[in-house]
């Protein structure tokens, strides 16, 4: 059986479950349940801490994860980010006291506290500064006011936390994460393409709807510039010969436009349906 690593808890636990769900897979019916087995569909669910499932993927002791870019980093292990799953999205910044720190340079000698030790150390390798990196747990905003650092690496979304800290964030991204499928170094095991496969069906059928509408033929090719589709749109003749009728893919996000736009051109009918799953 394929064996998947699953956050336990967090900001990554549901997202994860329920994108696995999408996809077939059974889930879990009690939160203390640590592995699932899933016959049907020949794998194994472990759910693990999420700051752990780089560890147990590198060593290759499971065959997939899902975890965030920022943790896979900061594990240090050697991993294959496999594919972005659109969910979890966040921000790495530096903070300091206003006009304390203005430039990323200026952390030369300085102290840093952070949750993701490895990954800063690695951001600040790569642009030749050295500086004291100190791995802390939890909240890290009130690390300078106690002298304990000159500065904090942390997830900035708004910022009002660490404006109410007196921080100010300075210095590019050190970061941007989201969660991610990974897998081992090497050839992936088998069944793994079939989860890919899954997964991204999900994400697609996500992302796009389908477009359906009638139109008189001699305005196919201009509707089929307004909405091309995946690879080319459905075409079918109606019963009055003068007409066809359509059946496309578009991107859920702009899908009220290319309705207004189908509409001025002459379409009617047009009707829209979600995708419960695809595969591409």
């Amino acid at each position: 059986m394929l064996r998947i690593a699953v956050p336990n808890k967090g900001s990554l636990s549901d997202p994860a479950c329920q994108i696995l769900a999408e996809a077939g897979y059974r889930q879990r019916r009690d939160g203390r349940e640590l592995v699932l087995v899933d016959s049907d569909n020949e794998v194994e669910l472990f759910f693990l801490r999420p700051r752990d499932i780089a560890v147990y993927v590198g060593s290759g002791t499971v065959d997939a994860g899902i975890t965030g870019r920022d943790l896979l980093i900061d594990s240090g292990v050697e991993a294959i980010e496999h594919r972005p799953l659109g969910f979890a999205r966040s921000r790495f910044h530096f903070a300091a006291p206003a006009l304390a720190i203005s430039s990323v340079e200026e952390l030369e000698g300085k102290r840093i506290a952070t949750s993701y030790r490895v990954l800063v150390e690695k951001f600040l390798a790569e642009r030749g500064i050295t500086a004291d990196v100190i791995r802390l747990d939890g909240a890290i905003e009130s690390t300078v006011q106690l002298g304990v650092a000159d500065a904090v690496a942390d997830v900035v979304e708004t910022g009002s936390t660490l404006r109410a800290a007196g921080l100010s964030v300075f210095g590019d991204v050190l970061l941007e994460s989201e969660a991610v499928l990974i897998r081992p170094l090497g050839e992936p095991r088998p069944g793994f393409d079939v989860l890919d496969r899954r997964i991204q069906g999900v994400l697609t059928a996500r992302e796009y709807v389908l477009m359906d509408y009638d139109i008189p033929l001699d305005l196919v090719p201009r509707a089929v510039e307004i909405a091309p589709g995946l690879e080319s749109p459905t075409v079918s003749p109606l019963h009055d010969r003068g007409w066809a009728a359509v059946r496309v893919m578009v991107p859920r996000r702009v899908s009220h436009r290319v309705m207004d736009e189908l509409y001025e051109l002459g379409a009617r009918a047009i009707l829209v349906t979600k995708i419960h799953a695809s595969r591409i």
